[in-house]
Parts: C-alpha cells; structure tokens; sequence
C-alpha cells in the first residue's frame, strides 16, 4: 500500500523523518512543507539526492494560516509535525477538519494534553494523532514500554537520554542540535514523574546523579520537563515509580541553572532603555546562536532502566542504545533517533496499527515492535536481562 506523507518544518528533524519514510514507508509522495520555501526544496533536494529518486516534493506552507494548512493537509495522508511545540495543538485542529492523520515532536506536556483533548473529534473524523513522537519525549518511553512489556509487574522504570557533543568544550560542553527554545522549555519547566505510584511535579535541573556510560564513562543525569510525555498518568497503578533524566557532561546542570535562577527565561517584559524585552526571547536570541557556532559531531546515548518480578524472581532489564552522526548520510544523531522514531510511529499510524482518535504515544505502538524497528535501521542497541538474588 502507498501512502503520500506531509512534513511540516522542513529542518534537521524533519528531514530526517523524511530519509526515513522514503527509505522504510514505499510512499508515493512526500510534501516537504515550510513556510520558507528555499528550506524546504533545500531539504527536498537532500533526500532526493540520498535516495537517488525524485520522492519529495518542497511547499511553501505557512503553519499558522488555516486555510493554507488546510490545502496542504489535503494533499496528504499523515502529517508529520516537526515545527516548534506550542504549534501542534493548531496543526492538529486543522487537521482534523481535513480528516488527517497526525504525528508530532511534542515537548511539553502540558501542550501535549491540549491536543489529547481532541480526542472526541479525531475519532469522529476517522482518523489517528499522535503526540510527542520523537526522542525524549518518544523513543525512551518505548523503552519504558518494553521493560514493562517484559516484567510479569514492574515496581521501577528510570529513563535517561542526552545528545552531546564528541569533542566537548567548555563551559558548557554542549552542541545545540534543535531550537534553543526547545532546549530552555526543557531545562525551565516541571518534570512529570510517578513517585510511590503518586504524579509529582519535579522542579528541572535538580536530583543530579552520575550515571556510567561505556562508551562516554562519568556523566550527570537530572530532570528535565517533556520527557515522560503522558505515561506517568497511563502506568499510574501498574508501575510505582516512573520518571526521566536527561544526560550531559558533567557540570552543564549547574551553569545552566544559572540562567534560570537569576531570572534569564523570564517570560515576562522588563524596561531595558526606553524598550521593553522578555529576558527569555532575549536568551534564546542570543545564547541559542552562539552555542550553535560550536561545531563538531555529535552523539547519544539512552538508558532504560527497569525493576520488577518475572517468574516469581526479582528481575532488572537495562537497556542502553548508543548512536553517532552518520558518515554517510551527514545526519546527526539527534537526528536520527527523533526523526526515524517520528517515522516509525508514521508508519504504524498509515498501516492501520494504531487506534482512531488522539492517542497517548504509550498506547500507540508496543516497545517491543518498536526496538525490532530502531534494529532494522541498524542502531547499536544492547538489553541486559539481571535476576537479583534475594
């Protein structure tokens, strides 16, 4: 069966969603949507040329008109969403008068349950969306996912993902792989987690805690907002606790707080001269640019971690992928695992495989199903399966 695709926001995890469809989905066609429409045929031309085919065709679309959203969503069978987070719930409206299928990033949850809330018109117009598909919020919660899958009960689920650079440079040792504002909403936000089988809000940037990585040895994980998307409130009476940690360098945590303590991502307008500015536009004007100027590789590494009972014997599974920017393709990791995890959810949603209305991503696609698919792509993925005596 073939399918046309849409993106929406034709950057670098949009492209890659798209490599990944005209790879893997056999589609007929895929609209490379963006309101600027140099990027899109910029985009186009890539995975034209890396796939050696003339798949993708470049719109220009602006997101935030209706009436020129709604002309691109009917040309499509499913949108992917890759635009900035706070847009997904106008996407998704649209796209349920057009009777269109739906995946997003996400990032906030908060966000996120605004589109959840669609969920009686999705289902009367037939059709399927599916916020937070990409890497944190998104693949780490199938790592959740196959823990609990592969627990008779599961007490513990403890997920950490960080994109870093390979050769780090102070003081921050961080290589900006998306939108600043994607960055400070999850580092400014609370964090969701499920604690003694109770939802708590977590204040971000605090319980950090060293964490052993093969390949990068010490690093520091601690909260972050976004990350466990809606799951704390699926697995809320099957799983006690359930939370995530993002991954850095050692000492990026505290630098970073910095900024938010002593008020930088403000919201609100303060007078500077005779103009007034909102500190966190201002930060991400002005830090995002500069840290992008860092240039080298990057890299990620993702841990599931997991207790419980299986047989009658106390179990741990831990799971750990560990990927770096492609050589051949050019896509960096980042890229990689949020854009191909975006489109594997995509193709399960046009396959028929997930169900009618707005779905929490937890219920979308089974983590078992969804660590064959990141295998098929040939990611380094490593399950480690401990029966702790008593």
């Amino acid at each position: 069966m073939q399918n046309s695709f849409g993106i929406l926001g034709s950057g670098m995890q949009g492209t890659a969603a798209a490599y990944d469809l005209a790879q893997f989905a056999n589609p007929d066609r895929i609209y490379v949507g963006d309101v600027d429409i140099k990027q899109a045929q910029k985009s186009a031309d890539r995975i034209n040329g890396l796939i050696g085919d003339l798949i993708c065709e470049p719109v220009e679309v602006n997101a935030l008109d209706p009436k020129a959203l709604g002309s691109f969503l009917n040309q499509v069978d499913i949108v992917l969403s890759c635009v900035p987070y706070w847009m997904h719930p106008r996407i998704a409206s649209v796209a349920i008068e057009t009777m269109t299928d739906m995946v997003d990033l996400g990032g906030n949850t908060d966000i996120t349950m605004q589109t959840l809330d669609m969920n009686d018109r999705a289902v009367a117009a037939d059709i399927s969306i599916v916020p937070d598909t990409g890497l944190a919020p998104g693949l780490v919660n199938n790592l959740g996912c196959y823990i609990f899958e592969s627990l008779d009960s599961c007490d513990t689920v403890k997920l950490y993902c960080g994109v870093l650079p390979q050769n780090p440079k102070p003081p921050f040792n961080y290589k900006l792989t998306f939108n600043c504002e994607g960055l400070v909403t999850e580092y400014d936000f609370e964090a969701v987690a499920l604690r003694d089988g109770h939802i708590v809000k977590v204040p971000t940037l605090t319980e950090v805690e060293s964490l052993e990585i093969d390949q990068l040895g010490t690093m520091e994980a601690f909260v972050t907002s976004g990350g466990t998307s809606t799951a704390p409130y699926t697995f809320q009476g099957k799983i006690k606790n359930y939370e995530y940690k993002t991954i850095r360098w050692p000492g990026h945590a505290h630098l970073m707080k910095i900024f938010k303590d002593f008020g930088f991502w403000n919201e609100n307008e303060v007078r500077v001269g005779e103009k007034s500015v909102v500190p966190k536009s201002v930060f991400n004007a002005v830090f995002g640019p500069e840290l992008a100027k860092f240039d080298d590789l990057d890299q990620c590494a993702v841990r599931g971690l997991g207790w419980g009972v299986r047989d009658g014997k106390k179990t741990r599974i831990q799971i750990d992928i560990f990927d770096q920017q492609c050589p051949v393709t050019g896509f960096t990791s980042m890229e990689r695992l949020t854009g191909f995890s975006m489109s594997i959810i995509a193709q399960e949603v046009v396959n028929g495989r997930v169900p009618k209305g707005c779905v929490r991503y937890e219920n979308a696609m089974t983590g078992k199903a969804f660590i064959r698919e990141l295998q098929r792509r040939n990611f380094n993925i490593k399950i480690k399966e401990t029966v702790e005596l008593a």
